[in-house]
Formats: structure tokens, C-alpha cells, sequence
């Protein structure tokens, strides 16, 4: 029988072990294709996200980049798909992580958002835009309450799916404002900005990212942003803030990199990193600012912080809200 001593050398020995073969799996790391799950349809923030950094990183890492869209269930089958898959880093999700933080609260979802992820870093954080058709006959915010509340149960609200940050944002406005309009619920950010532009719905809650372009084209009509101070490339739009009253309204989008629960640290280090790197590349950072993109890239501790604050803030949102959706 060993003693203590050498049992707690033998434990030492280990653990030097596994500590040399994760960073020589961190240095070989990657010979093989990344996978980069976008748990929502082609043209979302996500999706537009995924494929401005997914070319560089191909380049840094020596390996293809592949972005794969899996979209439904709010974000969820994708974020599942990767929560089961190998912790190896070759299978990571890009999504908003207003997803993984506030859809727990409203539906049943299968996978622990605290314990099944290996957080990487959150990218950027945009605001939301609050934005109509422009067929719609309202041109601020206080005329679209005006026009809601002349027309209650009427019009139709483009989200993201049930759950979801844009779906909240609307949910919270509307309490805010005392409305009532119908849920639309989409695959995502791009299908509920194309619900708006068709006439399918006429008001939404989206990332500034994807729905800035069809603002800028004359697509949609812009009423507001949601952050809590003007954006520099919109100065004639209020907040939210501004144009209510409602002074802690501040929603967006945060879009962050996540990998499978048990990935090993050195191979997380070196995601964050290169990531990093990429966002400071002048071509990157130009394309972002453009976009009204705030870059946060923080580190994987700080990720995994926020993300349990952010659960346990938008849990006491939707239980104040009596917020039950089936």
C-alpha cells in the first residue's frame, strides 16, 4: 500500500502529465477542420459574424473553417449539437448568448447552459434596432405606441423565436408601453427581419449587425436603438431610453464563441487568442465599427461569470413578467 506521500507524488506526477499533453494538444491544435455551428438561418448577426471571422481564422490556424447553420427551436438544436459533441475544439458554436441566458427562463432546454459549455469569449455586442416596415404609417417611436394602442391585438411582432433577446425586447417594450401586438416567431434574425420587409409582420427588436443593411437600403424604417447611449453612426436615432422614459431599457446582442463542456483549456487559450487577434485586424475592426459592433472579447473566466449574471438577471425578468410559454 502507498503512502501518503507517495500517493500525493504519484497525484502530482498526473497531473504534470495530463497539464504537458494538453499543452502539446494546444500546439498541434488544429489538424483538422473547425466546425462553427450558427444555430440560426443564413443572414442573422450570428451567421454574418461567423463568416467575417471564419476566412481569417482559416488563415491563422492552417485549417478550414466551415460554418454550418442548424436553425430552430430558438437557437436550441444547434446549441445542443454542440453541447454534445466532442470536447476537442473542433466543433464550437457561434450563437447570441442572450440565448443560452435568457431562453433557459422561458423553455425547457436540453442541455445545462452552466455546465455543458466551455465558454470562449464574447466577441461584439450590438444593440438592438427597433425598426418597422415602411408601409407602416409611423415615423417615431411615440407614433408606433400611438398606432398600437389604437389598434390593439393588430400588428404583428417579428421575433426570433420564443425566448430568444429580440422576443424579449419586445415582450419588455410592450409591457413597458402597455401594447398588445402578435408574436411572429422566426428561425432566426434573418427570417424575422424578411417577415418585416414583406409585410408578414410590422415591428421588431433585431441586432444591428443584420438589420442595419435594410435600413441603410430603405427596406425598413428605423424608430430607435436600444443601447443606453446613441450610436455614433445613427446620431438622429434615439434610444428606447430617449423616446419612453423607460430609462434601464437597454437590449442587444451578444454574440460569442463556445465550445463543448471539457475542452481542454490550452486548446480554449488558443481559440480566444486567435480570435482576439482577428478582431484587431484593421479590415475586421473597420467592417464592425460600420456595423455599430461594441468588441468585448473577454476572457473565458470572464465569459463564464457573465453568462451565470446574465442567467440569474433575465430568470428575475421573466418571473416578474409571468412570462409562461409553453
Amino acid at each position: 500500500m502507498k503512502g501518503p506521500i507517495a500517493a500525493a507524488a504519484g497525484a502530482a506526477a498526473a497531473v504534470a502529465l495530463a497539464l504537458a499533453a494538453g499543452t502539446v494538444s494546444a500546439q498541434a491544435y488544429p489538424t483538422k477542420p473547425i466546425r462553427v455551428v450558427v444555430p440560426f438561418a443564413p443572414g442573422g448577426t450570428s451567421d454574418v459574424l461567423a463568416r467575417l471571422f471564419g476566412p481569417k481564422l482559416q488563415q491563422s490556424l492552417g485549417q478550414p473553417v466551415v460554418v454550418e447553420n442548424r436553425p430552430g427551436a430558438s437557437g436550441n438544436i444547434g446549441a445542443e449539437l454542440v453541447a454534445k459533441s466532442a470536447p476537442d475544439g473542433y466543433t464550437l458554436v457561434l450563437m447570441d448568448v442572450g440565448n443560452l441566458t435568457i431562453t433557459p427562463s422561458v423553455l425547457p432546454v436540453p442541455f445545462d447552459i452552466l455546465k455543458d459549455f466551455a465558454p470562449v469569449t464574447i466577441i461584439m455586442y450590438s444593440p438592438h434596432l427597433l425598426a418597422v416596415n415602411p408601409g407602416l404609417p409611423v415615423s417615431s417611436v411615440a407614433d408606433l405606441v400611438k398606432h398600437a394602442k389604437a389598434h390593439p391585438g393588430k400588428l404583428n411582432y417579428g421575433s426570433t423565436g420564443l425566448g430568444s433577446a429580440p422576443h424579449l425586447a419586445g415582450v419588455l417594450f410592450a409591457q413597458g408601453q402597455g401594447l398588445t401586438w402578435v408574436d411572429i416567431p422566426a428561425k432566426g434574425g434573418a427570417d424575422s427581419i424578411l417577415h418585416v420587409m414583406s409585410g408578414q409582420a410590422d415591428v421588431l427588436f433585431n441586432g444591428m449587425v443584420a438589420t442595419l443593411p435594410h435600413v441603410k437600403s430603405g427596406k425598413l424604417k428605423l424608430l430607435a436603438v436600444s443601447s443606453d447611449r446613441r450610436v455614433a453612426g445613427l446620431p438622429d436615432a434615439p434610444t428606447v431610453a430617449e423616446a419612453t422614459g423607460m430609462r434601464d431599457f437597454k437590449t442587444g446582442t451578444y454574440q460569442g464563441v463556445l465550445a463543448p463542456a471539457g475542452t481542454p483549456a490550452p486548446i480554449v487559450a488558443k481559440l480566444h487568442a486567435e480570435i482576439a487577434r482577428v478582431a484587431a485586424l484593421p479590415d475586421i475592426k473597420e467592417k464592425l465599427d460600420a456595423l455599430g459592433a461594441e468588441p468585448m472579447l473577454n476572457t473565458p473566466a470572464e465569459f463564464a461569470q457573465w453568462m451565470k449574471t446574465e442567467h440569474a438577471k433575465w430568470a428575475g425578468v421573466v418571473k416578474k413578467a409571468n412570462l409562461k410559454i409553453q
